[in-house]
């Protein structure tokens, strides 16, 4: 008889991934959350049970209890599951028993990009014919999900590293994008602790795995313990070269050991993406794919959900939501911005975290570089308590010693309606961060409605 499995906050793009993952393959699946979600409802579909709001009642007594690292001992359902001694799995030990599966294992990890790589990499697969199955942190654009067990040779996963995690996997090709501060709660001595963990993860891999890193980063040439496959714009073993980026799509040719493999067109913008999809055309390069099955795909990629994705337009105006809240992200989702000639570009960037928007303050203040305003909105927490002296006010009186700069308080709907006054037609406004950022484009379309309403 199978397991049954508990998800306390089932409702998270990660959580919920692996319940459809493991209901899929017949297990039995339960879980709660605080809110519904349309990931629920999904759940539910595939025939699992879900609690909305957290207590003791929603956990069987037979069953093994999946938490992230949020959920805290004072849950009511992890206090009855230490009550009766039961199983308590991070979701990451649920993640490496999926990718041990029998299935040829592609790990995809670093600070930025493991997302869009995993989910990029499952979907050329899938429109190769391949039927991958895959477990990614986000929804994958013309797929429509975010998990899938399928009966082809392939298994793609994002390896977090933001809790130490990343060392419980083991794949059989592994790409680190990249390898910069962050997580400073975690990782007190910053990039040398994240590298300290990465060095544990990579020696411990079976010595016939390829780990390819990006050539091009200081984080990643620093790693040691095996011979790497490197790519990047330079030096490297896989290299992009004669590239040019146009409004909606990008070109470049792929080298390899310095000799021509193949051309590549992606409607990705930013610099960003070109390493992205190099890192993504290499691995399964390395992993015997047959590279003209795959190539096509590339140029119908349209990026993850949350991923400088357009959300909604209404009078000319247009809102692009992006999950960015590193000072590197939000400067590559900016670059990528570049491409609207004789736009006024607003970024709208939530911080998030306390301790992330403390650990570099100095970064953020010089990462919103090509936008013609920023709006600041209160600190998204996270869970965290506030920190002396860093509050979204105080950041803004800096920020605007170099741009033009505003902080709107209140939740996201009241800075959608002080946001909305001041909007006209040919503007675009991108909304930065991992909180409730997301629910801008949201409010700013419902207000335009009300407008309309209003007038008939």
């Amino acid at each position: 008889m199978k397991e049954k499995y508990h998800f306390i906050a089932i409702g998270g793009i990660g959580m919920s991934g692996l319940a459809k993952y493991l209901l899929e393959n017949g297990y039995e699946v339960s879980g709660s959350d605080i809110n519904d979600s349309k990931y629920i409802d999904k759940l539910r579909d595939l025939g699992a049970r879900v609690f909305i709001g957290h207590s003791e009642d929603n956990l069987p007594e037979d069953c093994i209890v999946v938490a992230s690292t949020a959920i805290k001992e004072n849950n009511p359902e992890m206090q009855k599951a230490r009550r009766l001694g039961l199983k308590v799995y991070h979701r990451s030990d649920v993640l490496a028993k999926l990718s041990q599966m029998g299935k040829f294992f592609l790990g995809y990890s670093g600070t930025h990009g493991k997302t869009t790589t995993s989910g990029l990499s499952a979907y050329v697969l899938e429109k190769a014919g391949l039927e991958p199955s895959y477990v990614v942190g986000g929804i994958i654009p013309d797929i429509g999900t975010n998990a899938h067990s399928q009966n082809g040779k392939f298994f793609c996963a994002e390896l977090d590293e933001s809790d130490g995690t990343i060392v419980k996997y083991s794949p059989d090709i592994v790409v680190v994008n990249n390898l910069e501060a962050d997580h400073l709660d975690f990782y007190k001595n910053g990039l040398d602790s994240i590298i300290e963990t990465f060095d544990k993860f990579i020696s411990a891999l079976k010595p016939d795995v390829k780990v390819l890193i990006n050539n091009d980063c200081n984080g990643t040439v620093r790693l040691s313990g095996r011979d790497f496959i490197t790519f990047g714009l330079n030096d490297a073993d896989y290299t992009a070269k004669n590239i040019e980026y146009n409004e909606d799509y990008t070109t470049f040719d792929i080298l390899f050991n310095g000799k021509f493999l193949s051309d590549m067109k992606i409607c990705l913008k930013g610099v960003h993406n070109v390493y992205n999809s190099l890192a993504v055309f290499a691995s399964l390069h390395q992993a015997g794919v047959d590279i003209e099955s795959i190539k096509p795909h590339f140029a119908t990629f349209t990026g993850m959900g949350r991923r400088f994705q357009k959300v909604c337009e209404f009078n000319g105006i247009s809102v692009y939501d992006d999950y960015a809240h590193h000072p590197t992200e939000i400067k590559a989702t900016l670059s990528s911005a570049k491409s609207f000639k004789n736009r006024n570009v607003i970024a709208v960037f939530q911080p998030h975290r306390y301790s992330r928007l403390s650990n570099l303050w100095n970064d953020f203040l010089n990462a919103f570089e090509g936008v013609n305003r920023v709006v600041v909105t209160d600190v998204y927490a996270a869970s965290e308590t506030p920190i002396e002296g860093i509050n979204s006010e105080r950041f803004v009186e800096e920020l605007s010693k170099k741009y033009s700069a505003e902080y709107i308080s209140g939740d996201m709907k009241e800075v959608a309606k002080t946001l909305f006054k001041e909007l006209k037609s040919g503007d675009i406004v991108i909304g930065l961060g991992a909180g409730t950022i997301t629910n801008l484009g949201k409010e700013l379309l419902e207000l335009s409605r009300e407008i309309i309403n209003a007038g008939k």
